[in-house]
């Protein structure tokens, strides 16, 4: 089976992160492609069985399951040690943009249940200024295009005006609590903390993709295997994972 360079990134920022997690923990598992190289890492790691792992999606919990991890919901698991999940933009400040996969509201509430947020992602997803992912809001659908223009009111006064903003799919995409997903194409977000105080107060927006302060660690991974682990802390760890191990992972279901 041949990878992508992409991928192999992937699956050796997920290595990166494997010697974090220690048995009897209680681990949030995150959603979206970096994510699930995680998971089947985890179901391997030598601690899996001694786990209690709490999925941010249906898709991350079928794939959980299917390995064999020992699933939980929030509400029994109650506070979590440690939560490792993928990204869509992480800038100097360790600040995200999340939600490209349409979990973000998940992915927040495990965030903010964890002791500890441990992010793992390609080097692509590294920018000096968070705003070229379009940034994803999740809206009920009742009175959905009021909440629309209210959300570009929000943003006019924070020179955001001429935002594009559409909804996922024509509205078709569905989060798992089946709400929409609004993705504002920003640009270069001048004030990411004005902006999701705006956001957080728009009727009808039940959560934005920002995740601000809430990341410590971030793991950056390359195709070669290699892989960098840097704190907010300014701590940094730098090792390499076999990228040939990454086929055996796939190859195993």
């Amino acid at each position: 089976m041949t990878l992508s360079p992409a991928d192999l990134a992937k699956y050796a920022a997920a290595a990166g992160a494997l010697d974090l997690v220690e048995p009897g923990m209680k681990l949030g598992l995150g959603t979206g492609s970096t994510a699930e190289w995680l998971v089947r890492l985890v179901a391997r790691h030598p601690a899996a069985r001694a786990l209690l792992c709490v999925p941010t999606s249906r898709r991350t919990a079928e794939l959980a399951r299917a390995l064999g991890l020992r699933v939980e919901d929030l509400d029994r698991a109650g506070a979590l040690d440690l939560v490792i999940d993928g990204t869509d933009e992480v800038d100097p400040a360790f600040d995200l943009i999340k939600g490209g996969g349409g979990a973000h509201l998940h992915e927040k509430i495990v965030a903010a249940s964890a002791a500890r947020m441990v992010v793992i992602a390609d080097a692509s997803k590294r920018v000096a200024q968070l705003g070229a992912f379009a940034l994803p809001v999740e809206v009920i659908a009742f009175g959905a295009a009021g909440t629309l223009g209210r959300i570009a009111r929000a943003l006019a006064p924070l020179g955001l005006g001429a935002s594009a903003i559409a909804l996922r799919g024509g509205g078709a995409f569905r989060t798992d609590e089946g709400n929409l997903v609004a993705d504002i194409a920003c640009g270069a977000i001048p004030d990411a903390r004005a902006l999701a105080a705006a956001l957080a107060a728009v009727p009808g927006v039940v959560e934005h993709g920002l995740f601000l302060g809430m990341c410590d660690t971030v793991v950056i991974g390359a195709p070669d295997g290699a892989f960098t682990r840097e704190g907010r802390d300014g701590a940094r760890f730098a090792a390499r994972a076999d990228p040939a191990r990454a086929a055996d992972l796939l190859a195993a279901g």
